[in-house]
């Protein structure tokens, strides 16, 4: 997976014009391209896409050019068109008729729904841990760790967007943990139409800083095999999440009402 790249066009896209920003993040796909071995398909197109959306790269409602993506991409209209299918199919892209395809704008619904998932899955996956522990190989928890470490450092550096990646990179991991092969792909676009929703939030330190102690205590109370309490901070923790998320669509809501 591609890592420092796209937390720099996270940046690039933060501190600069749109335009700048759209064109770091088509620098960052054509690294991304270069990575793959050249039997790239619609689907290793879609995944790339897919990741843009998940670390941030593409906010709702952007467009997505067929013209700049088959060049950046290196695959013909066709494939490129193939892969749009599969994440509209997804959800995680909008045709419009007339006007092209865009990412699309979730709504207070959507919330609930994601986070609802989220609970079955996440707390299911750390409260499973204890009957899985005996067979968990030793370096089970070194990703979670690795992230933890990323989001603190991409803090310390007022990196926000980066710190949002290593969020993201978290739950994903965690999910991991399952060894489930279904589970991994469900996430996958699970936390990209997270990544859409909390856009929503005025700034990324103030979604993400909250939450940067939370992980480092949620690894911890894995590391130290307290799978219950881990199960039920971590419920607790996506509660909290989801009640923020819903506090800043309706708070949006409110300001549109004001002004017209």
């Amino acid at each position: 997976m591609s890592t420092g790249g796209a937390e720099d066009a996270e940046d690039t896209a933060a501190d600069t014009a749109p335009d700048t920003g759209r064109q770091a993040w088509l620098r960052t796909v054509a690294a991304d391209v270069a990575r793959l071995d050249r039997s790239s398909s619609a689907e290793r197109a879609a995944d790339i896409l897919r990741r843009s959306i998940t670390e941030g790269a593409l906010p709702p409602g952007a467009q997505l050019s067929e013209v700049e993506l088959t060049e950046v991409l290196e695959v013909s209209r066709n494939t490129l068109r193939e892969a749009f299918r599969l994440l509209t199919h997804e959800g995680l892209l909008v045709y419009k008729l007339h006007r092209g395809v865009f990412v699309p704008e979730l709504d207070e619904h959507d919330v609930i729904d994601l986070y609802r998932l989220r609970r079955v899955l996440e707390v299911d996956v750390v409260r499973g841990l204890a009957e899985r522990d005996p067979e968990l190989p030793s370096g089970r928890l070194e990703p979670l760790h690795d992230d933890v470490e990323a989001a603190e450092a991409a803090a310390s550096a007022d990196r926000w967007p980066a710190v949002g990646t290593a969020n993201m990179r978290f739950h994903q991991h965690l999910i991991g943990l399952a060894d489930s092969a279904r589970m991994d792909a469900m996430t996958g676009r699970l936390l990209a139409e997270l990544r859409l929703l909390f856009h929503v939030i005025a700034t990324p330190r103030e979604l993400h800083e909250p939450y940067i102690a939370r992980n480092r205590g949620l690894f911890e109370l894995l590391e130290a095999r307290k799978y219950e309490q881990a199960a039920a901070d971590l419920h607790q923790y996506l509660l909290d999440s989801e009640q923020g998320i819903l506090a800043a669509f309706r708070d949006k809501g409110l300001r549109g009402q004001a002004t017209t």
